[in-house]
Parts: C-alpha cells; structure tokens; sequence
C-alpha cells in the first residue's frame, strides 16, 4: 500500500469515526452520551499529546497543566466573549504558556524532562490557588452561562478529529519528520540541519494548542471549578497511560485506547475504584514488557508469536523439572 492509498485509507477512518460520533447524541442515553464526551476528550488529548512525544519520545508530564489553563480562562472570559472565543482563548494561552515552559526545559531529556514538567505543573496549579484565595477571595469560580449540552459535544468532537486529522498531516510533513528525527537520533537531526530546539518547542505547543482547547470546552461540564478539580494530576496521567498502552507513536493507537479506557471509566472507576486501577497497572505493564508498540501494533503474527514463544517456555519449564527428577 502506497503513501497515496494510507493517506485515503486514513480519512476514511477517521469521517467513519467522526460520523459515528456525530449520529450518537441522537439515539444514544444521556449516560452513553457523557462516556462518548469523556471518550473524545481523552481521544483529542491523548493524540495531541502522541504528535510530539510519541515522535520525540520525551516524556511531558504537562497535559493537566494546560487542560486546567484552557478550563480557567474559559470560566473568566465565557460571559464576555462568544463560545468559540473562549475556546480559541484557552488554547491561546496554554499555547504562550507552553512556548515558555519549552524554552525553558526542553533542552532536557528522559527524567529530568518528565519530573520538571510535572513540577511546573504543579507550581501552576499552587500559583492558581494561591490568586483565587490571596486575590479574589474565592476557592474557584461559579460557571454562570454554560451552552447546551450538543454545542459541548460537537465542540469536543471537532477537536478530537483535529487532532487526529493533525496527526494525518504532521506525520507527512517537514516538521514530523523532523520530530521523527529527533526521537530517532537528536544529534543526527542536528548535524543534518534540523533546528532541534525550536522543531521541539514547535511541537510542544501544538500539543499544548490542543490540551488547551480541549479544557476550555469541558470546564463548563461542571457548574464549579477550582484548581484541584481541572488541574487534577489524573487526567495527565490517564492520558499518558491511554497513549502508550494504544501506542503513542502510531495514528489510531490513542483512540483505540481512548474507547477502551473510557468504557473501563465508566463501568469500574466509581464502583470498584481499586480494580479500575489495577486494570490500569495491568495492561501498562503487559504493553512494556509484550507490546511495546501499543494495541495499534496488534497483529495475528502477534498471537502467534505469543503462542510460539509460551510453548518454548513450557518446554524449557519442563526439561528443567525432568533434570530436578
């Protein structure tokens, strides 16, 4: 299969998934319809967040940071400005905040890049806290004009399919190869004239664009927010986790994921928290050691190279307990 043919393969998929999405609020539950929201913010989250990490292979641990940005700059402005506005605001601002933060510290790699972006993360989220109850007086802010549910909906889905078309996109363009080349070998890239550190802070905000807009659109789930709730360390977690298991380097691998984690959300988190999170535990511990490349690499050469090698491993047990005997 050609480039040309992948690339037409590819946007089938993804108007099949987007059609999908757009026909479910019309027969769908209320319930099924707030697991598909959840769903498509994990899908948009995860696939931004697999456009620079999955390529560059640095661990940004920064997702809540800019979701809750997009989630308080949309509370502040959404009486003044226009939904879409709001939107475009919060994505805005995380943006800036990403350029910053990425001239900062991605001149760092491996654990010092991952631990920094979580600390930044919370030195947002304590600075937060620290204005609404030294400067407002408040705790969090009270959601005065929230749209209807459909305009959230169709907002949030367009940016899932943003961001997987994006992913499309990027993949066939300077800029993704370039990050490609960067997660590969970055002092390759640089001897062959990749100006690493701005390719890098580049895709940084993409991410960031997204996680951004993404926060903005579901702050106004809730009725009230504070600092805990949207800078909520889980939801940058839950993201990395739904990227890697699915596989952050490959296209429909968070999505894939998304669905999975999303139904598992819904079915076991608030009933049996502990179970949910030892699901979580479980399959990331069976994607590093068997399935390096996420679910997307999911072949039936897999299963059968799976059975192939548990047989030579009974064999092996058994030679030993025939030596023992």
């Amino acid at each position: 299969m050609n480039n040309r043919q992948m690339l037409v393969r590819d946007l089938l998929v993804l108007l099949a998934f987007a059609g999908w999405a757009l026909a479910l609020p019309h027969y769908g539950s209320e319930f099924v319809v707030s697991m598909a929201l959840t769903c498509l913010m994990y899908v948009a989250l995860s696939s931004s967040w697999g456009l620079f990490c999955g390529s560059t292979r640095y661990l940004s641990l920064a997702t809540s940071a800019f979701f809750g940005i997009g989630a308080y700059t949309s509370a502040l402005v959404l009486e003044q400005l226009a939904w879409w506005q709001a939107v475009a605001l919060g994505a805005g601002i995380a943006t800036l905040v990403a350029l910053l933060m990425g001239a900062a510290v991605l001149h760092l790699r491996g654990t010092y890049f991952a631990v920094l972006t979580f600390g930044m993360t919370e030195l947002i989220r304590h600075a937060v806290t620290y204005f609404e109850k030294s400067v407002t007086g408040t705790v969090g802010r009270v959601l005065m004009v929230v749209p209807e549910r459909d305009t959230i909906y169709l907002t949030v889905l367009l940016l899932a399919v943003l961001a997987v078309l994006c992913s499309i996109v990027l993949r066939r363009s300077r800029l993704g190869l370039a990050l490609l080349g960067i997660g590969a070998d970055e002092q390759r890239a640089q001897t062959l004239g990749v100006n690493t550190r701005l390719v890098k802070i580049a895709g940084f905000a993409l991410t960031a664009a997204f996680a951004g807009a993404v926060g903005a659109a579901m702050s106004v789930r809730w009725t009230y927010i504070d600092p805990h709730t949207v800078f909520n360390p889980f939801i940058g977690f839950q993201t990395v986790l739904i990227a890697l298991i699915g596989g952050a380097a490959t296209l429909w691998g968070p999505l894939i994921a998304a669905i999975v984690f999303s139904v598992l959300a819904e079915t076991l988190r608030l009933q049996f928290p502990q179970i949910y999170m030892m699901s979580l535990g479980i399959l990331l511990i069976l994607s590093v050691l068997y399935l390096p490349g996420g679910l997307a690499s999911l072949r039936w050469r897999t299963f059968a190279d799976w059975g192939r090698d548990s047989r030579q491993w009974l064999r092996g047990l058994g030679r030993k307990e025939g030596r023992h005997v």
